[in-house]
């Protein structure tokens, strides 16, 4: 069925209403940084809150605990939850032309966990049940209509200008959607988030639970200019994805047929867990706030200072605010990772599912 009204997903930085996090509920997903991984998250929110508002969606038995941490600034909101990553399991929301807001909910398969059915939906688990509903109920919750969208896809996965062009990876979302053509993946995002172009990079990062999740890779700065990660250190299992993805964006061009301007920031220094994974840490995780930008720290003094410099470059009319997340980022995700945007734009009359 097609949908009703032409929708467009705002580029990140679009006047937002509101963020949405989750709070760290899974002990598992951390690696023996829980505890910690908490404190980063109430950092994050905190920060963000300072240029929006924040909703923090949480669970009754971990109210009192992220009430503590987060402070008054932060707005929480109670909900049953089962991980951390709002940006992944979370609606995209999106515009009409009258500025009615909806939001899309995709399939979620739990990072390629779930098998699909035949028709291209994961089959349901009662473990992530409550990722598998999150965008339904948030929607719900504040009566925002909900389009339904057959597609797996995370919003980590892709990254938007606002004007048609879409970044995303081979990688994670041909993966993902097996059973789909390149072209089919093309014609719903072209339905859902109003995309008339899709720059298709390659692989990402090593080890990376997402299975190459955009968001550690590359981002619009804004229309037509892309900030993309870079490795010098040939020896680095990462310098090859990331040279050939640099070398896709350079051969790109946007919806309105612009060659990209593409500007480069160096990966942090390896870091692994104690299993010996590699850690997907990227300066390019970083969440676009209202007049703000709120990025990542490592806990490397030289690279990170470098990292915020550049964004303070690249984002001159914002202020760029750097967070410590060594301990978040053993959850295997970072700052954009935990947030969503809803952009300003009004509820319809009557809210619906398509």
């Amino acid at each position: 069925m097609k949908l009703e009204h032409s929708w467009r997903m705002p580029a990140e930085w679009a006047l937002h209403q509101c963020c949405w996090i989750a709070w760290p509920c899974r002990e598992a997903t951390f690696h023996g940084r829980f505890e910690e991984a908490k404190r980063d998250v109430a950092a994050v929110a905190q920060s963000i809150a300072g240029a929006e508002k924040v909703k923090l969606l949480v669970r009754e038995t971990d109210f009192k605990e992220a009430t503590q941490l987060c402070g008054p600034a932060v707005n929480l909101v109670k909900f049953e939850l089962s991980d951390s990553w709002t940006r992944d399991s979370g609606p995209s929301f999106v515009l009409n032309k009258l500025h009615e807001l909806a939001g899309v909910d995709w399939y979620f398969n739990a990072y390629g966990s779930l098998p699909l059915q035949e028709d291209g939906s994961p089959v349901s688990d009662p473990e992530f049940n409550n990722d598998q509903t999150l965008a339904k109920r948030i929607l719900e919750s504040e009566e925002i209509s909900r389009l339904i969208a057959p597609l797996v896809l995370e919003g980590g996965s892709i990254h938007v200008d606002g004007s048609g062009t879409l970044l995303t990876t081979e990688q994670c979302l041909l993966s993902r959607n097996s059973g789909k053509a390149r072209l089919e993946i093309e014609g719903l995002l072209s339905e859902f988030l109003g995309i008339s172009k899709t720059v298709w990079l390659g692989e990402g990062l090593q080890d990376d639970e997402t299975n190459g999740h955009v968001d550690n890779l590359a981002c619009f700065v804004k229309e037509r200019v892309v900030l993309a990660l870079n490795c010098e250190d040939s020896l680095d299992p990462n310098y090859e994805p990331l040279k050939d993805n640099l070398r896709r964006l350079r051969l790109a061009t946007d919806a309105q047929g612009r060659s990209l301007e593409v500007f480069t920031i160096n990966q942090p220094p390896a870091a692994f867990r104690r299993n010996g994974d590699r850690l997907s840490q990227s300066y390019l995780n970083f969440y676009l706030a209202n007049g703000a930008v709120i990025c990542p720290a490592f806990g490397y003094p030289t690279e990170d200072e470098a990292a915020v410099e550049q964004l303070k470059s690249l984002f001159s009319n914002r202020r760029v605010i750097q967070v410590p997340i060594s301990n978040l980022i053993h959850g295997g995700g970072g700052i954009h990772c935990i947030t969503q945007q809803q952009p300003f734009g009004r509820n319809s009359v009557s809210h619906k599912t398509f």
